[in-house]
Formats: C-alpha cells, structure tokens, sequence
C-alpha cells in the first residue's frame, strides 16, 4: 500500500461489532508512501499506525474524493 499526506483512510474493524475508523493521512514515515502512517482519525484522535498482514485498508487520494 502508498499512501499521501491527505489521503484518506479506511480501516475495517478488527472485532466483530466493532466500527470501522476513517481518517485522514497526516504523515508518511516509509519510504516511497510506504507505512507507517501517521493518521487523523474522525474522532479527532491521531495516531501512528502499520497495517499488517489480515488489515483492511482503503485508501482514496485526495483529488479523487474533491470532485464528489
């Protein structure tokens, strides 16, 4: 996965009843768009995140989600 700051993010949930968390790509730590991320989350809460294997993410770069 590559991802951009602004970018925005899907992550499913890792529990059954649990919500998935959407966000936004604050800072990208790896190289060429590489994880880790540091992601903005709609809560309001920020964190440092590296999805591995089993993760489910989406990613939607931010020209695409501006003309919506």
């Amino acid at each position: 996965m590559q991802a951009r700051v602004g970018d925005r993010i899907t992550m499913a949930a890792e529990h059954v009843g649990q919500a998935t968390r959407e966000g936004t790509v604050r800072e990208v730590k790896g190289v060429d768009g590489g994880p880790p991320y540091v992601v903005e989350w709609s809560d309001g809460h920020t964190g440092l995140i590296h999805p591995g294997p089993g993760s489910v993410l989406r990613c939607e770069r931010a020209e695409e989600t501006a003309g919506s």
